[in-house]
């Protein structure tokens, strides 16, 4: 068993993360660590967590952990992902995993010179919905694939709240942008050369609430738009000369809708759906890496990736900025 350390009491590991790494079956919580005793002593009770620590530093210092979770506000990633391989742990850290490209080249220092897993926690590539996707897309279900086109909404005008605080990482691209960004990179294999983007700030906050992006692939193109202040919406099309994949929840599954895939051929005659009840997306990202972090052979998220996801984030911002196309 793969024993892991939670970095923070934050609300992402209390009701998704940490339960789903409890439910694993090669994988456990030993330990929380917050900079208040009393309330990682409060998470532990309640997971039934043998350890608790009053500050990170303890806890990465300790014996009784073998992996780190990171749910710290995105400005704290980079920091303390490396102080977490510098003390020979494996991390999975939330995304985004840095704010720009160039941090990452610091977590790959970190990563080979400490020979530990270093994963960026898309738990989407490890949904059983994606999975579908790619394999539709492989195997020539729509044909040539022309346009990917996506949306992710929300409505949060907290002023508490880490994605309307520029200092702790906010923003609307960086908490839900990267997920067209990642899922359209997974399902295809294929990676953005080129962006166009208008982006809106908050005239409060500062921080960016509304994008419309438009990348070009090379052999096809991905428009989508993500908003902090609008309505709650998800949606992912893949549209090909031969049909299109719809996937009804593709990033908070079953939240936004039901776990489902529908392929539809050319002149609408023809659907297949494809249904994935209670995935736990969350349980098979923590499987997955504990495999990995062990020596099996597993498809994680690499920094790699990360660093490509991020590369069309940065291009967005400067895109938002001028007129015309962005070399990504």
């Amino acid at each position: 068993m793969l024993r892991f350390g939670i970095l923070s009491t934050a609300k992402i590991g209390r009701e998704l993360v940490v339960p789903a790494i409890q439910d694993a079956e090669n994988c456990v919580v030993t330990a929380i660590a917050s900079r208040d005793l009393a309330k990682a002593r409060a998470m532990a009770d309640r997971f039934s967590v043998p350890h608790a620590f009053g500050s990170y530093e303890e806890m990465l210092a300790s014996d009784l952990i073998d992996a780190v979770y990171i749910p710290l506000p995105t400005s704290q990633h980079v920091e303390w992902t490396i102080k977490a391989a510098d003390a020979g742990k494996h991390v999975l850290c939330e995304k985004p995993i840095a704010l720009r490209a160039s941090e990452i080249e610091t977590l790959i220092a970190a990563r080979d010179r400490n020979k530990v897993l270093i994963s960026e926690a898309y738990m989407v590539t490890y949904a059983p919905v994606w999975r579908k996707v790619r394999e539709l897309l492989r195997e020539g279900a729509i044909g040539r694939l022309r346009h990917v086109q996506g949306a992710f909404t929300y409505f949060n005008r907290d002023p508490g709240n880490m994605r309307n605080i520029p200092a702790l990482g906010g923003g609307g691209l960086p908490d839900i942008g990267v997920y067209p960004t990642i899922t359209t990179r997974f399902a295809t294999g294929k990676e953005p050369i080129r962006v166009q983007a208008a982006t809106e700030r908050d005239p409060d906050f500062g921080t960016d609430i509304y994008s419309s992006v438009r990348a070009d692939f090379g052999d096809f193109e991905l428009s989508f738009y993500i908003s902090t202040q609008l309505a709650a919406r998800q949606v992912m099309v893949f549209h090909g000369d031969k049909g299109f994949i719809e996937v009804k929840s593709p990033f908070n599954a079953d939240r936004y809708g039901a776990e489902e895939v529908e392929l539809t051929n050319q002149n609408h005659s023809q659907s297949q759906l494809f249904r994935f009840q209670d995935s736990r997306q969350y349980k098979l990202e923590a499987e997955a890496f504990a495999r990995a972090a062990q020596g099996e052979p597993e498809e994680v998220v690499t920094l790699e990736s990360s660093i490509n996801t991020q590369k069309f984030i940065d291009a967005i911002y400067r895109a938002s900025d001028r007129d015309g196309w962005e070399a990504v």
